[in-house]
């Protein structure tokens, strides 16, 4: 028995094994030899040499699969699928080896997640903690283009679908309710994906990231390639760091406080496209202009992944967005004019998200 809730351990090998011949073409590796290690990967937890020695779990699998003239990524595989088991051992990087790191650490993540037996406080008896580091220091350090998403909702569809009830989470038996069970997985995995942000908050403000940049990526639709998001958020503190991105900040945080109090005085929101007719100014026509290719700018950016673009193109709202406030009442008689404005500034809140939710970022 591997655990009362997720079954035997030949139950969690097969689990395994398909999830590793899943993942395997997205890391590169061959599929047979990852699915062949996926299933031996276990075995010598049966033997005598590691019911003594415990720590020597996959050390003596190595050596039993190379004694029995197992291929030798299956054999190392074997090994290097339980790493890294702490902040200073190394990631595995052959492909073979990282497809089973990966399956086994992603079938333990969701099998235990779907169960409700998460860490709580400074309580982890099943270690999640780490296999979810372990998880985005296999995908960062090998530098893997990965959704974690889909990936957890695949490995859900192994195990047993479960439903929300009064009395806690229950197993699904009828197939007339298999589209709860869809459902169930979509937000079981959407809350391991939350999971994953706080865990990578806490890797990148190791290596002296800001927390809150995480926020402001994961804030934004679909964001569960980690390597990307980890790649965003790199430009987006080098953007911060400089005066552009200081001020477009600022201007920001001053267009959206105007927005917030307006639309809670008149108890509606203020978004849609402004009307081009209605800009009397020409720092309100010079703004929108901005707005337009800015926007369309960084939309292309982001679509090639070039983040560094993406912030260029933030940057270049930065003088229209100075001189908007500079010359531009907001709050002016004329109802019209002044919901247009609104709409303006709400522009700008819409266009800044095309790379990160600035409404997350401090300062």
């Amino acid at each position: 028995m591997f655990h009362e809730k997720l079954g035997t351990q030949a139950e969690r090998i097969a689990r395994v094994e398909r999830l590793a011949g899943e993942l395997a073409p997205l890391v590169d590796a061959d599929v047979e030899k990852a699915k062949r290690a996926a299933k031996l990967c276990k075995a010598d937890l049966l033997t005598e040499v590691v019911g003594e020695f415990p720590e020597l779990q996959g050390l003596m699998g190595k050596y039993y699969a190379e004694e029995q003239g197992e291929d030798e990524a299956v054999a190392h595989a074997i090994e290097d699928h339980y790493k890294p088991k702490g902040l200073d051992d190394l990631v595995p990087s052959d492909p073979v080896s990282v497809a089973v790191a990966l399956a086994d650490k992603v079938d333990t993540l969701v099998g235990f997640w779907a169960n409700n037996e998460k860490p709580t406080g400074s309580k982890d008896p099943f270690a999640l903690r780490r296999a979810t580091l372990g998880v985005i220091r296999i995908i960062l350090e090998n530098e893997i283009r990965l959704r974690i998403q889909p990936i957890c909702v695949y490995a859900l569809e192994r195990h047993s679908v479960v439903l929300i009830t009064p009395g806690g989470r229950t197993p699904i038996k009828n197939p007339s309710v298999i589209e709860i069970g869809r459902e169930m997985r979509q937000f079981v995995a959407s809350e391991l994906l939350s999971f994953f942000a706080d865990r990578l908050k806490v890797q990148l403000r190791d290596q002296g990231a800001r927390h809150d940049l995480v926020d402001a990526v994961f804030a934004l639709e679909g964001q569960d390639d980690l390597l990307l998001i980890v790649r965003r958020v790199e430009a987006l503190g080098k953007f911060l760091d400089t005066e552009d991105g200081k001020n477009l900040l600022a201007g920001y945080k001053r267009a959206t406080n105007i927005i917030r109090i307006e639309e809670k005085n008149d108890g509606r929101e203020y978004t849609g496209a402004p009307d081009p007719k209605l800009h009397t100014q020409n720092e309100e026509k010079a703004l929108a202009d901005a707005i337009n290719v800015a926007k369309a700018d960084a939309q292309r950016a982001v679509a090639s992944e070039d983040f560094a673009a993406a912030m260029r193109a933030m940057a270049s709202l930065r003088p229209h967005v100075d001189a908007f406030f500079d010359k531009v009442m907001v709050n002016v008689d004329d109802k019209p004019l002044r919901e247009n404005r609104l709409k303006l500034l709400n522009e700008i809140r819409a266009t800044t998200r095309a790379v990160a939710d600035f409404s997350k970022i401090e300062g």
